[in-house]
């Protein structure tokens, strides 16, 4: 009765064979082949986009000196304002970046000290986009702390006299600092507090009576703002 073992035993083998194939051969075609576009695992991280932008309410503080050539003891005043801001921002690593500064905002002109008497010049409206290079720290979790420094091209226009003719500030590039931080949610909402010191001397020039006189307007503003980050 076990003359033919070997016989057997293959015969056992090639029936389980035969049972387990199309079982094998149904799981290969129902495992779906990796994809491109299939959702990322949980955990995975999510690249961003190096595009931000920022909305800002923005306290503009000028310092209130300036003098007309010519005239002993001349002061000019400026008045403060709140403006909205814009502002875009392009990270070229996650530690390097560049802002651009859009707002415009106005100021009225004063005069101070032996032109007091003045009182308001005049009125001018301001556009002055800045740009900075911006360092970015990256090893505080949410709290994410930057320091800038860049250029600004502030152009006057609308520009109209009170108790002179006529008021004429010339366009002027000035330096910036800059320092703030962003306080993010999640990967793409987050808050902000922002402070920009801006060094900006602008000449001017005005007409009264058939006079032209000259001088220089030290606005030189602070820049103090808060708003909502929004990184792509």
């Amino acid at each position: 009765m076990n003359r033919h073992p070997g016989m057997l035993t293959g015969l056992f083998a090639a029936s389980a064979l035969a049972l387990l194939a199309p079982a094998a051969l149904a799981a290969d075609v129902a495992a779906p082949a990796p994809s491109e576009t299939s959702e990322p695992f949980v955990g995975t991280p999510v690249e961003l986009s190096p595009w931000q932008v920022r909305i800002r309410g923005l306290g503009v503080i000028t310092n209130d000196k300036g003098k007309i050539n010519g005239v002993k003891g001349s002061d000019l005043s400026y008045s403060d304002s709140i403006i909205p801001e814009l502002d875009i921002t392009y990270f070229f690593t996650d530690n390097i970046a560049a802002e651009l500064i859009l707002g415009t905002t106005y100021a009225n002109v004063y005069g101070e000290g032996s032109v007091k008497g003045l009182g308001r010049i005049g009125k001018a409206w301001l556009l002055p986009p800045t740009l900075t290079l911006q360092y970015h720290f990256t090893n505080f979790g949410a709290f994410k702390p930057y320091l800038g420094a860049g250029v600004n091209y502030t152009i006057f226009y609308g520009q109209d006299g009170h108790s002179v003719d006529k008021l004429d500030i010339e366009n002027s590039f000035g330096f910036a600092l800059q320092a703030g931080m962003d306080y993010m949610f999640d990967k793409h909402w987050g808050i902000n507090a922002d402070v920009k010191k801006i060094f900006l001397q602008p000449d001017f020039k005005v007409r009264s009576g058939g006079a032209t006189l000259r001088g220089t307007a030290d606005l030189n503003p602070w820049l103090i703002g808060g708003g909502i980050t929004y990184r792509f």
